[in-house]
């Protein structure tokens, strides 16, 4: 596994600067990186992380030069970097298993060519699933579900029943999609869950992270669109339309039926009220809470979210209001000693 600093230029089509003997035996970033090892540095603000770090050798970009280390230069650093983390550990790869014998699966499911069941997963009637899927350990696929070719999912995620997945999509472990949605009528004092008949919808090519749950529609769908990748513990709950290509980061949740147009980037912790619609290509920062429409193209943050010049505006004044508030007060001083002076000669003229 061990190569040689001019062997890893080959291997990343790179200029080496620095001895070609000299042995490389691993790759890791610049904080974990130790003798012997190559590390990467993206930017040249990173010289000094790069000058204290204990690796052999760093790959960089075009007009860095890090000194007292041997690199090599590269167009694209993490296209590079991931070549040699392949190499020195590359992929594992699992033999096909077929359908295991441990898994249960109705006798109606249609489980197409090169479908990959492993242990332990439920598979109940009526569930088709595409060319090439593969259904980890403990994953549990009730009544009605249809799942797409290529799909993989992982262990211990639960599709309700009639949950509709498109080609492409990969779902971690543990999510949970199809869930009753978050509605509940008060009747007598009472909360009693209100109609829960639909289903969800994931289009092709989409990938919902660990632990994040999508609920399904009151009457008809939750839909997620082509190409969106929901990071992990993301809720999206009932009714919502989220469009193509969205970006949902982190503990963000989206509340029943709000919806998003195409490209729509959601940060983390985000929260999105119900029954508003963010536009085509907006972005939404961090911890922000929105609360009305957001326009196409627009970026906002804050909790109301409103745009970010705004918001940005709002914030410095806050950060000035400790000295405003001194100021005030010693005005009001000023103020009252005026005060006291225009009515002294009011007083003796009486």
């Amino acid at each position: 596994m061990c190569l040689d600093l001019l062997e890893v230029a080959r291997l990343v089509d790179g200029m080496l600067v620095g001895p070609p003997e000299l042995p490389i035996f691993g790759a890791a970033t610049l904080a974990c990186a130790r003798p012997g090892e190559i590390t990467l540095a993206d930017n040249a603000k990173y010289a000094p992380l790069v000058a204290r770090s204990q690796a052999s050798a760093v790959i960089v970009g075009p007009g860095f030069e890090p000194s007292g280390v041997p690199y090599i230069v590269v167009g694209d650093v993490h296209a590079a970097f991931a070549k040699v983390v392949q190499h020195f550990r590359p992929r594992r790869t699992t033999r096909p298993i077929g359908i295991s014998p441990a898994a249960q699966i109705a006798t109606t499911a249609k489980l197409s060519e090169g479908v990959q069941i492993h242990p332990l997963a439920t598979v109940a009637d009526d569930v088709s699933i595409g060319p090439r899927s593969v259904i980890h350990a403990g994953v549990r696929l009730l009544e009605g579900c249809q799942i797409g070719a290529d799909v993989t999912i992982f262990p211990n995620a639960v599709l309700y029943e009639n949950t509709q997945v498109g080609d492409r999509v990969i779902i971690h472990a543990g999510v949970v999609i199809g869930a009753y949605g978050f509605g509940y009528n008060l009747v007598s004092g009472t909360h009693k869950l209100s109609h829960q008949l639909g289903y969800v919808e994931i289009g092709d090519d989409v990938e919902v992270g660990a632990c994040s749950t999508i609920d399904r529609g009151t009457y008809g769908p939750t839909i997620v669109g082509d190409g969106t990748k929901i990071d992990d513990q993301v809720q999206i709950a009932h009714n919502c339309r989220i469009g193509r290509h969205n970006l949902i980061c982190s503990q963000a949740g989206v509340a029943g039926s709000a919806t998003t147009g195409d490209y729509v980037v959601i940060a983390g912790q985000v929260g999105v009220r119900d029954h508003v619609h963010v536009g085509d290509g907006a972005m939404i920062g961090g911890q922000s809470g929105v609360m009305n429409e957001v326009p196409p193209g627009r970026r906002v943050v804050g909790s109301p979210a409103i745009d970010e010049r705004e918001q940005y505006h709002v914030w410095a004044t806050m950060y000035k209001l400790p000295a405003m508030r001194k100021k005030l007060h010693e005005l009001e001083r000023q103020v009252e000693e005026l005060t006291r002076m225009v009515q002294r000669p009011q007083q003796d003229a009486a």
